[in-house]
């Protein structure tokens, strides 16, 4: 029988988050995928894991995959790990998991720790919808088109950011969502957990004084759905309702059916806008 990957989350700061199926799959899988062995051998020494290891990181990730999968194929249990959380989420994990797939090796995933998830509740920002960047693009163009879009996003943004690139990240920040709340995390798990709930210019004055200390994740407001609508509408409002009206009947849209959305585009009732192509025939 061919053999099973395990996708094995590990502490991100505090060794007591480890599960016992983890520590289970880990002592029995035949081999262990570790982003960097220097430093998973102190957690498996430390839960007395004796299980041989191999290095699978984003420098070897592609031709290390065919390598794994070859060897699940000829029946081997490969267990993966990253330095901390859970592999594949911004993560060279998710290279190897879809080669996987392709060649019809099972996949399967022993939930636990993740950063974002962490930071995202601890973060007093709403919940219910988010979504996750995971590092801003090194390439500045790249970056700006990222940033871009990220202004238009009504759901909680989720970012990791290097201490040494903190403050040119909320810079930029800044330059293009504006002035949101945020929630800087530091050290979760840890003794020293640090949550810093401010504004991005608030931020922005402490780590101009203060040099900032370990990986960050910032959890960032979304743009209001209440503001969004505004900009939308006032959007409209510059357009004659003549050129609205054309704007949906282009795309098919029965008269009826594009007077009822020119009315909810411009938050005004359906009969106005009727009177208003009335008035314009006569």
């Amino acid at each position: 029988m061919a053999g099973v990957l395990y996708l094995c989350a590990t502490p991100i700061g505090n060794l007591g988050d480890m599960t016992p199926r983890v520590q289970e799959i880990l002592s029995q899988a035949d081999l262990i995928a570790a982003e960097d062995t220097r430093n998973s051998i102190r957690l498996l020494n430390h839960f007395s894991i004796r299980t041989p290891m191999t290095s699978y990181h984003e420098y070897n990730k592609v031709e290390k995959a065919k390598e794994l999968i070859i060897k699940m194929k000829e029946g081997m249990n490969i267990a993966l790990i990253t330095d901390a959380g859970t592999p594949a989420i911004s993560d060279p994990g998710e290279v190897l998991v879809r080669m996987c797939h392709q060649e019809g090796v099972r996949v399967t995933s022993l939930p636990g720790p993740a950063a974002l998830i962490v930071a995202l509740t601890l973060s007093g920002l709403a919940t219910r919808r988010f979504c996750f960047e995971g590092f801003l693009p090194s390439d500045k163009k790249e970056k700006r088109l990222v940033l871009e879009e990220l202004k238009e996003e009504s759901r909680t943004i989720i970012l990791y950011e290097a201490p040494h690139h903190l403050t040119r990240t909320l810079e930029e920040l800044e330059q293009v969502l504006g002035d949101r709340k945020i929630t800087l995390c530091r050290e979760l798990t840890k003794k020293f957990e640090t949550v810093f709930p401010t504004t991005i210019r608030g931020a922005l004055t402490f780590y101009r004084e203060e040099e900032p200390r370990g990986e960050y994740v910032l959890v960032v407001e979304g743009k209001s759905l209440q503001e969004k609508r505004k900009e939308e509408q006032a959007s409209w409002e510059e357009m004659s309702i003549e050129d609205h009206m054309e704007f949906y009947e282009k795309q098919g849209m029965e008269h009826k059916e594009a007077m009822k959305q020119v009315a909810r585009d411009r938050g005004v009732g359906k009969r106005e806008i009727y009177q208003y192509l009335i008035s314009r025939i006569d």
